[in-house]
């Protein structure tokens, strides 16, 4: 759209006589008397866009922030999508769709707007009586066979944002959506868009209200995951929610495989949209789990275990006394390696066989547990959408902090299955007088030393991102810290993996190094992995690796 004046005002005007929320109705009316063509060119120029994350954005006003009038016309989209896509649709006539909500700021609001119009569509709808974890929705459009679920979360990004994320069942199999089903779906939104109002998109109270019945199977069926837990008293162990909708779920699932109740960061514990103590609620970011660690501390914990706030993804530290904060929280690769092991583990001794499945960017040490397991190892594309679909899949992982145990029943990450899978391997390690950093050791002399790590670029500047790829692709690096650098364009397609935006290196050392820019977020990332005769070989090499990747991308 055009910066010219009158063209925004009169789209601003259009949005705020059909927008039924006083608050960024008022926004609009306020920009619009004030003639300020920055803010509404910014509201307006453009549109969020529906891709296979679903919808994510800042809250506000206008065609380009999450708010009342772009859910409405996102549910009637999918509404549309699904009643003329009959191969996502269960058995079961009409379309079903179950729709979860995290607690951030309006989410409650745009999961009963999307109900009120799926049932006005004559879709069968579900909505959640309250708050829900985002794998406790993943597990109930799986568990009831629906033709869709709907989750209203923005995950682990900043306080302001929102987002809506979509599920497909049938040929699906529940997980989340991929190419070209989103530019489908998006088409039907955007006629929405262009031919009705919030007020002429029918809307029905037709829908069913659902709650503690699903949680209480989503419970017995992770419960089922666990071994019978013995003493599940020896590690002392300190949970945080980070303002998330995680500890009910955490609390209950506990207490019912005999696990004792963790001690928590009580600030953090309830769902606040506001997130008062956490500039970004990820606990990936610098200073996230500063409240934590103290809490650890005070409570001299053994083992502290982190949700992000729709609890889908688990971060874990474990106690270090060589540490500033008495605490090591340890890398996504890491927990994949603890979790991949001990799955595997598991599948064999119950004569399970399958595969087990990591992104590109994740530690390829992964496909050493498979191989020492006889089991079968895939490589994905970086997001769950990929890892979830992989066939007969007994763990998957990505290092940003997703895991997967339970993919026949949660058909995406799940940070609270993996947050009991790692407190009851904790428990038995400590029965035998051993550590979880005592069978990272272990696993290191087994499969060999990995270290992994990541450079991280914010910026408010969407052109940098794509001036930095151009680089990678036109100025090629021919060495990298002295060694040769095998290139590859991920855009082209590999190894059987559908073309996505990034660059590979693979040095002749053995070390890797993969770009791209985030899905989620505006940030591009760098994965760097090494291999090392022990642990402090394979730092050394990854600490020369970061500085030289990070020279190449000043």
């Amino acid at each position: 759209m055009s910066h010219n004046l009158a063209d925004l005002i009169a789209a601003a005007s259009a949005w705020a006589d059909q927008d039924p929320d006083f608050e960024t109705r008022g926004e609009l009316e306020e920009l619009i008397d004030k003639r300020d063509v920055e803010a509404l060119a910014s509201r307006f120029d453009g549109r969020l866009e529906f891709g296979t994350a679903g919808l994510r954005g800042e809250l506000g006003a206008g065609s380009n922030r999450m708010n009342r009038v772009l859910v409405a016309q996102a549910a009637a989209g999918i509404a549309q999508f699904l009643l003329t896509t009959p191969e996502f649709n269960s058995d079961v006539e009409p379309p079903s769709v179950v729709i979860g909500f995290d607690g951030r700021v309006n989410s409650a609001v745009f999961a009963r707007d999307s109900a009120q119009i799926l049932a006005g569509a004559g879709i069968r709808a579900f909505l959640f009586d309250g708050v829900v974890p985002t794998p406790v929705l993943a597990f109930a459009g799986k568990h009831l066979k629906t033709s869709a679920a709907i989750m209203v979360t923005a995950s682990h990004n900043p306080p302001r944002d929102n987002g809506y994320k979509v599920y497909l069942g049938g040929t699906n199999g529940g997980s989340q959506i991929i190419s070209p089903t989103d530019a489908i779906i998006a088409s039907h939104i955007a006629e929405v868009a262009k031919t009705k109002t919030f007020k002429e998109i029918n809307k029905s109270d037709k829908f069913e209200l659902i709650g503690d019945e699903m949680r209480q199977a989503y419970i017995a069926e992770t419960a089922a995951l666990t071994g019978e837990v013995i003493e599940g008293d020896k590690v002392r162990i300190v949970y945080t929610a980070m303002h998330g909708v995680g500890w009910h779920i955490v609390e209950s699932l506990f207490e019912s495989v005999g696990l004792a109740k963790p001690e928590t960061v009580t600030a953090q514990l309830l769902p606040d949209g506001k997130f008062p103590t956490v500039a970004f609620p990820n606990p990936e970011e610098p200073g996230a789990m500063d409240l934590a660690l103290q809490v650890g501390r005070e409570r001299r914990a053994d083992l502290i275990l982190a949700n992000d706030p729709d609890a889908d993804r688990l971060a874990v530290a474990i106690k270090d006394s060589k540490a500033a904060t008495g605490f090591r929280q340890l890398t996504g690769d890491e927990l994949g390696l603890l979790l991949g092991d001990e799955m595997a583990r598991r599948a064999v001794a119950d004569r399970r066989s399958g595969t087990l499945a990591c992104s590109i960017v994740s530690s390829s040490a992964l496909g050493k547990v498979a191989a020492h397991y006889g089991f079968g190892f895939k490589e994905t594309l970086t997001g769950f959408k990929w890892i979830s679909k992989v066939p007969n899949l007994i763990f998957g992982f990505e290092e940003a902090l997703g895991y997967c145990v339970d993919a026949d029943n949660t058909p995406d990450k799940d940070g609270i299955s993996a947050a009991l899978i790692v407190a009851e391997l904790a428990n038995r390690l400590a029965s035998q007088g051993k550590t979880l950093a005592d069978r990272l050791a272990d696993l290191g002399e087994l499969y060999g030393h990995y270290a992994t790590g990541q450079i991280s670029i914010r910026v408010t500047d969407l052109s940098i991102i794509s001036t930095l790829m151009h680089k990678l692709r036109n100025e090629t690096p021919k060495t990298i810290d002295g060694f040769a650098a095998e290139f590859s364009d991920l855009s082209l397609g590999s190894n059987g993996l559908a073309p996505t935006d990034g660059v590979r290196f693979d040095l002749a050392d053995g070390r890797r190094v993969i770009v791209r820019p985030s899905g989620t977020e505006p940030k591009l990332k760098c994965y760097l992995q090494a291999i090392g005769s022990n642990a402090e070989n394979a730092k050394d090499k990854l600490a020369t690796l970061k500085a030289a990747m990070q020279e190449f991308l000043k």
